[in-house]
């Protein structure tokens, strides 16, 4: 998609460790206008795909989320990192490592929230090394849920994520492939 691609080669910043920071426009302010076409983009993508509900993780991927599913007029769950007083029921659990955080959370979502008829598309800002996706896809399969796909913000393209959730037979559609990314330079090459 240019149109992020653009926007992350202007306002995006390479830090070391491989880290993109996008916190201007896509998780920290977010640019709702944005994320409005970045909807508009998966509902096109995943048009021919009967999704019931999309997926997220706390807390990135929750304004992407929300704003796409508007355009598939299905309701938004996400994952909690965290267990509170206002969950109860049974839940659905798995572990996930953050690639940004450096920590292993163990994300929940409450079982009454998903069921075998669902068709679930997972969204989510970043696809690095795939631990998020990965944990999405076995509290969907736990469910007795149909993951139709995943819909990305950005990609990096050079780890392994991507690949890792493909081999699964799963269909991946990233609005932006990140190929290289120089810390040194700034320089951000996109897979065309």
């Amino acid at each position: 998609m240019k149109l992020l691609e653009d926007r992350i080669r202007k306002d995006g910043v390479v830090k070391p460790g491989n880290i993109l920071k996008v916190d201007s426009f896509l998780n920290h302010q977010m640019d709702v206008e944005l994320f409005n076409k970045m909807g508009e983009e998966f509902k096109r993508l995943y048009a021919d795909a009967p999704i019931t509900k999309i997926l997220t993780i706390e807390a990135s991927g929750i304004g992407i989320a929300c704003i796409a599913a508007q355009h598939f007029h299905v309701p938004v769950v996400f994952a909690k990192k965290s267990q509170s007083v206002n969950l109860d029921g049974e839940m659905y659990t798995a572990k996930i490592e953050s690639f940004t955080h450096k920590r292993t959370y163990d994300v929940i979502v409450a079982k009454k929230f998903i069921s075998p008829d669902d068709h679930i598309l997972i969204i989510d800002d970043f696809l690095a090394n795939g631990c998020a996706c990965l944990g999405l896809i076995d509290i969907i399969r736990s469910a007795g849920a149909t993951v139709e796909g995943v819909g990305i913000a950005v990609e990096k393209g050079f780890q392994k994520g991507g690949e890792l959730i493909r081999k699964q037979g799963i269909r991946v559609e990233s609005l932006a492939i990140i190929e290289r990314m120089d810390d040194v330079t700034g320089e951000i090459t996109f897979r065309s």
